[in-house]
């Protein structure tokens, strides 16, 4: 049995599409996810459901067209509108990775120390110039530091509320203080 704690959502069903099954489906995860046979998870009355992709076609940047196995019909998809997708998170560790070197969609999110739950700073842009991915983050004393975007230290992140929770090892932020 799946469990909540075990999932991260990656996006939702919108509409139908056409007669055989295919759904509009909005999602922040590469499509290349779906072809290696990894399940999406629907929610059906607090049951953790896994379906399969049969077909997937990119419509948009973050839109797609998807088939799901056994959805042969409209009337059939139509249970599947406005459903959140999600996937298990020991699956999605690698495709979050990619997923945060593809963009910058981090921008203006709030990081969050998990061991103090206090905000360390707000995401300005994420550095992708060098071996390892950055975030470079606006303090709330007005200092710019660097925290790398590694998703050994990445907790949590929260879309809806623009919150990345990280476990930041000790005295990691005070290596960016500048000394004299």
């Amino acid at each position: 049995m799946i469990k909540k704690e075990e999932i991260i959502k990656i996006g939702k069903f919108q509409k139908t599409h056409a007669l055989k099954g295919e759904l509009n489906m909005i999602s922040n995860i590469d499509s290349d996810y779906f072809s290696y046979g990894n399940p999406l998870i629907i929610e059906y009355d607090g049951i953790l459901v896994p379906y399969y992709a049969e077909t997937i076609r990119p419509k948009g940047s973050s839109s797609y067209l998807i088939k799901i196995s056994g959805i042969d019909s409209e009337d059939e998809a139509a249970q599947f509108v406005n459903k959140e997708i999600y996937i298990l998170k020991k699956d999605a560790e690698d495709w979050l990775q990619e997923e945060l070197i593809d963009s910058n969609e981090l921008e203006g999110y709030k990081i969050i120390d998990s061991s103090s739950n206090e905000v360390v700073g707000i995401v300005d842009r994420v550095d992708d110039t060098t071996a390892n991915l950055l975030f470079i983050v606006s303090t709330q004393n007005g200092e710019e530091i660097f925290i790398p975007a590694n998703e050994d230290f990445i907790v949590d992140i929260d879309d809806e509320n623009k919150i990345i929770i990280m476990n930041l090892p000790q005295g990691l932020i005070d290596l960016n203080k500048k000394t004299i």
